[in-house]
């Protein structure tokens, strides 16, 4: 595996869901109540518990906060105009949405990577925004993501230097996203910029991508690897 493919995945706590005395038991479905159930009331309840262990999976927001030196050595000023670049990494199979992120190009190139599980000694990342992104450096980030079960769509719209700026702001004002918050929050920056009130907030990747198709000016690409790599 590649150094820059390495990443760190959290597990539910097992005292919060470990045996029927755990935490989360005790606080959500008393036990008197559970042994006096139907065996259909114990189903329902199974079902409750399930969604609240996939949230809790989530976890929490993991922090990185480079230094200024390396946010200045590693400055990408792209001479072009001013745009955002929504990235969404989509099945091959089903079509359904795993990443969210936002590349930014305004006084300087930034991505909001929110919850990414990319890293690059060359991409100092702050809260969720990597810096540093050279042309290299984003097809990395493309094939790191492109595989044999997921592909990319890049779409790319021209915006205002205010209307960039005020994306750049709003990333860096974000602070780190936890798991599974990449959509939400992307979409929740979306729609405070000038021209995109029409973006809902939502949780999947695949609803935010078809919204934001519907932009005036979009440009969708899409690429594709065959590799079998594992974020």
């Amino acid at each position: 595996m590649e150094p820059w493919k390495s990443a760190n995945k959290r597990k539910p706590s097992k005292a919060l869901f470990g045996g029927q005395y755990g935490l989360a038991w005790r606080l959500l479905v008393p036990w008197s109540l559970w042994r006096s159930s139907t065996l259909k009331r114990r189903f329902q309840v199974w079902g409750l518990l399930a969604g609240l262990l996939a949230l809790t999976a989530c976890g929490g927001a993991q922090s990185y906060w480079a230094p200024d030196s390396e946010i200045e050595d590693h400055t990408v000023v792209t001479g072009e105009r001013p745009y955002l670049m929504l990235k969404t990494m989509v099945s091959n199979k089903s079509g359904s949405g795993g990443h969210s992120s936002l590349l930014i190009n305004g006084s300087r190139l930034v991505m909001w990577d929110p919850a990414g599980r990319w890293f690059h000694e060359d991409a100092p990342e702050r809260n969720d925004v990597v810096h540093g992104l050279t042309p290299a450096l984003l097809q990395r980030y493309n094939s790191f993501h492109a595989r044999d079960t997921h592909h990319v769509v890049s779409q790319k719209v021209y915006v205002s230097p205010r209307v960039a700026q005020m994306a750049m702001q709003l990333a860096m004002n974000n602070g780190a996203a936890g798991d599974a918050r990449c959509a939400v929050t992307t979409s929740a920056i979306l729609r405070q910029l000038p021209g995109f009130g029409s973006i809902q907030q939502t949780w999947f990747p695949a609803k935010l991508m078809q919204q934001f198709e519907k932009i005036p000016g979009v440009k969708t690409t899409r690429y594709y690897e065959n590799d079998t790599g594992k974020n």
